[in-house]
């Protein structure tokens, strides 16, 4: 392990075999892995909310923000997924996967993106200002724990009025 600080910059193509390998070993499995890849070749993609923390050249994690929709009452308000987010095992706890978050939310707002949710850990992602998303009145098309799923908003008010499911791209129900 380094003490070198810790940058956050936009993937590059010399990234992509890096977070194959860190988001197989921060999530044990290849899911995750293939499912960046699969949203990073799709329409939907923004290459600017695919950011990688980098310490003395090497990729230690990974943010990907993918757009999504939540389709309710109010019709159909854009939004973001923030998923997955991937630390190897090695640098978790040091403050990477913090500064990932803090520098992908920035990113969001600078593309004038509004809301975002989580599928994540109930005590990491409040620090951030996600609040529980049932409470907001959105709700997942999949079975989850109600604390897990969160939201949160870039601009203040914009969940006012919105409600109904978040729908995922397909990219999202592809992948195993």
């Amino acid at each position: 392990m380094t003490n070198d600080p810790v940058a956050v910059r936009p993937e590059t193509p010399k990234d992509f075999d890096a977070i194959r390998k860190l988001n197989k070993k921060a999530f044990k499995g290849k899911s995750e892995s293939k499912l960046v890849d699969a949203i990073r070749e799709s329409d939907g993609f923004i290459p600017e909310l695919s950011l990688v923390a980098e310490t003395a050249g090497l990729v230690v994690g990974h943010i990907l923000f993918s757009p999504i929709l939540i389709k309710g009452p109010q019709g159909e308000t854009p939004a973001l997924a923030l998923a997955p987010m991937a630390v190897l095992p090695d640098f978790q706890k040091r403050g990477v996967g913090s500064a990932l978050v803090r520098r992908g939310l920035e990113e969001c707002r600078r593309l004038g993106h509004k809301i975002v949710v989580v599928v994540g850990h109930d005590e990491y992602y409040p620090r951030f200002g996600f609040v529980r998303a049932s409470d907001k009145g959105l709700r997942l098309p999949f079975e989850a724990p109600d604390e897990v799923f969160m939201a949160l908003e870039l601009a203040p008010g914009a969940l006012s009025g919105v409600s109904g499911e978040v729908v995922y791209p397909r990219e999202f129900h592809d992948v195993t």
